[in-house]
């Protein structure tokens, strides 16, 4: 099994490549799709969301109110730390395990992690880490037309996640994706051609 790390800001196209690696035979394991689950009800950080922001996050189905959260917490770093106290080891877990599962398999594994950091190339252990990267007047021109965001929201989402050149620093593999589609499925195509050479050179281990 080869672990790899997939990240990039908001914006870059991250959802986009990890979905074309899955469909070149890539597991992806989401850390947005465990967050969401991580506080569902019964979920470890469910009440403790609760307990933090109070009554008032609870929607009335008894779920956890998404935006209601996302607007007390954006713009606060004490209760957004707060936050991510909760639901980040929780989300970490979960990804650990579901990662582990494949351990004695030969898949490549792609932990799609937004806002992934060096703690957790060591913490599950990634072979490698990909960043997929646009340059900034890109991401905001996607966010404006893709997701309706006015451009101070989208400047204001981009400014809140790790540095670009920061997150570009701990890349093994860079995928731009200032282009077309075209452009970024020949990408996509050689990155996975790395991957499977990585994933074979470490298969037949040191000096071979």
């Amino acid at each position: 099994m080869l672990a790899v790390g997939l990240t990039g800001g908001i914006g870059a196209g991250k959802s986009t490549v990890a979905r074309m690696l899955v469909e070149r035979g890539a597991r992806l394991i989401d850390a947005d799709r465990i967050a969401r689950e991580v506080v569902e009800p019964g979920g470890p950080a469910y009440q403790p969301v609760i307990d933090r922001f109070g009554p008032g996050v609870v929607a009335a189905d008894g779920s956890i109110d998404r935006p209601a959260v996302a607007a007390l917490v954006f713009g606060h770093p004490e209760a957004l730390g707060d936050l991510n106290a909760i639901t980040h080891p929780a989300i970490g877990a979960e990804m650990l395990a579901r990662k582990e599962g494949f351990d004695t398999s030969d898949a490549i594994v792609v932990l799609d992690i937004p806002l992934l950091r060096s703690e957790h190339r060591q913490l599950l252990d990634l072979a490698a880490v990909v960043v997929v990267d646009a340059p900034h007047p890109v991401a905001v021109a996607r966010l404006v037309r893709l997701r309706g965001m006015t451009s101070d929201d989208a400047e204001a989402r981009i400014g809140s996640q790790i540095d670009r050149d920061q997150r570009l620093e701990g890349a093994d593999f860079v995928v731009d994706n200032s282009g077309d589609l075209v452009r970024l499925e020949a990408d996509v195509n050689r990155l996975w051609s790395d991957l499977l050479a990585l994933r074979d050179a470490r298969r037949r281990g040191p000096g071979s």
